[in-house]
């Protein structure tokens, strides 16, 4: 058997407010640290049937990419849902929540330019 292993580090400010994160795991194509500038953890808690999650990012995240973000986090999911349970419905369904939210981010880019 295998051990994978994936590692995350927050640099806090004196406020306890991320200003670098970074991340490296085990099975990555090209070892060594990266820096990103937000990360979401999701994990089950099979004993409340509830899901522990943990949102961090840093102080140089725009929110524009944040939005850009968790669209693709959304788009991720609805990949996962259709490759773990085959339910092509509520992959579709998030996938055209995922359209809206992008047309959205478009035309509300748009707007910001003028």
């Amino acid at each position: 058997m295998k051990d994978s292993e994936i590692r995350l580090k927050i640099k806090l400010d004196k406020d306890s407010i991320p200003e670098t994160i970074t991340w490296d795991a085990t099975d990555k194509d090209i070892p060594g640290e990266e820096e990103t500038k937000a990360f979401n953890l999701a994990i089950w808690d099979h004993n409340t049937l509830s899901t522990l999650r943990i949102d961090l990012w840093n102080k140089e995240m725009p929110v524009d990419e944040m939005k850009r973000f968790y669209v693709d986090c959304l788009g991720g999911l609805a990949q996962s849902i259709l490759n773990s349970t085959g339910d092509e419905f509520m992959s579709s369904a998030m996938n055209r929540l995922c359209d809206k939210l992008v047309k959205h981010l478009e035309e509300e880019n748009g707007q910001n330019q003028q």
